[in-house]
């Protein structure tokens, strides 16, 4: 499943006219939004053809707060810091199928295997003209229980007061709500914020009275910070996670190619290193083909272990004793098959990366074990 040939959600039609701050309310489609095509992995030919896309068509959709959160992650080396409770280290955002103040958000793509740590609907709402000496406004926040869009057949999440000539975004907690979405895609039926005056009129708040305003601003999103538990676990765990399956596909499909061609000798117009040591090795996404999909960063250091690890080792070297004993062993020739010990890393870090999923989807990643912090002889 390429991502656009997901099926199109059918989104509610709300009835509920306006007319000089009176609200009339009618029946909604009594019919759900069919069920989305369950979340396939990311197959080879759908990653050719993410890799094809323009980079402009992706990357006008990734929203500003996203952004933000990739400049904050990649500066503190952790993506989600609870007080009292676990880090997380995915954040996905998705982008509202929206109707006025219907909003509904398709979670499909989310792992069962994660762990939801906070859910978080983002909203942004524009300033108000004072209507009839009121300076402040009343939002309601309802889950919506069944197909009929009305705000007493939802179930009641939160209120807030707002004031009328403030614009930007508000943030819901709605952890509880989306977990339960993400265990039973059955009870997602959407959400409904409703704006009401003092008097009890209705208006929609999300309605921009003039300006202009950048295109991300006129969505809700909802953002869903997870722990998928794979940390300091590497590379190999069980992953439905795209770009996982790729990492994954390519050094299996990569390594097995150039161990066979490998000679095992420094390049060319390199001098030879002579003991263990960390090299540069830039990593460029867009040479690689991922540029399209891959939003920040456009590539990395990952360094590289080079050198040899001769005998008797020293200090610096950082030798295990395994290590040690085998060095010796090579080195008095005891037997043809013992090699010398290697220089691999000892230390490695983690990098974030902030890339659209196979629903074109903002995911924020911490991957670890991505840049080599130091070497050693092992």
């Amino acid at each position: 499943m390429t991502p656009h040939s997901a099926p199109l959600l059918t989104i509610f039609t709300l009835r509920i006219l306006h007319t000089s701050f009176q609200t009339v309310s009618g029946e909604a489609d009594t019919h759900m939004p069919p069920e989305p095509e369950v979340f396939k992995q990311l197959s080879w030919k759908n990653l050719h053809h993410l890799q094809k896309l323009q980079s402009s068509e992706l990357h006008s959709k990734v929203p500003q707060f996203m952004m933000d959160l990739y400049a904050a992650a990649a500066g503190s080396g952790s993506i989600v810091r609870e007080p009292d409770g676990p880090d997380g280290n995915v954040v996905r955002s998705y982008a509202g199928h929206s109707n006025g103040a219907f909003h509904y958000f398709n979670l499909t793509s989310f792992s069962q295997g994660e762990k939801v740590i906070r859910a978080e609907l983002r909203w942004f709402r524009h300033a108000q003209p004072f209507f009839m000496g009121h300076h402040f406004y009343k939002v309601d926040l309802y889950e919506v229980l069944d197909g009929r869009v009305k705000p007493w057949r939802g179930n009641l999440i939160t209120s807030r007061l707002l004031p009328m000539n403030t614009t930007g975004w508000e943030v819901f907690n709605i952890t509880n709500t989306a977990t339960k979405w993400i265990l039973n895609s059955s009870t997602n039926n959407g959400l409904l914020l409703v704006s009401t005056l003092p008097s009890g009129q209705w208006f929609e708040a999300s309605v921009q009275t003039g300006g202009e305003t950048k295109p991300e601003e006129n969505d809700a999103y909802l953002v869903i910070y997870s722990d998928d538990g794979r940390r300091g676990s590497g590379m190999g765990q069980s992953s439905s996670s795209p770009l996982d399956l790729v990492l994954e596909s390519m050094i299996t499909h990569w390594t097995a190619g150039r161990i066979r061609r490998s000679t095992h000798q420094p390049p060319p117009d390199h001098k030879p290193f002579t003991t263990c040591q960390r090299a540069p090795l830039y990593v460029d996404f867009a040479k690689i083909g991922w540029s399209g999909w891959i939003i920040s960063p456009r590539g990395y250091n990952a360094y590289q272990c080079v050198g040899s690890c001769p005998f008797p080792l020293g200090g610096s070297l950082r030798a295990t004793n395994h290590a040690i004993v085998q060095s010796i062993v090579d080195a008095l020739k005891l037997s043809s098959k013992v090699e010398q010990p290697c220089c691999v890393p000892d230390v490695l870090h983690p990098i974030s990366l902030l890339y659209f999923d196979d629903e074109e989807n903002v995911v924020l990643k911490q991957y670890d074990d991505m840049v080599a912090g130091s070497c050693s002889c092992h």
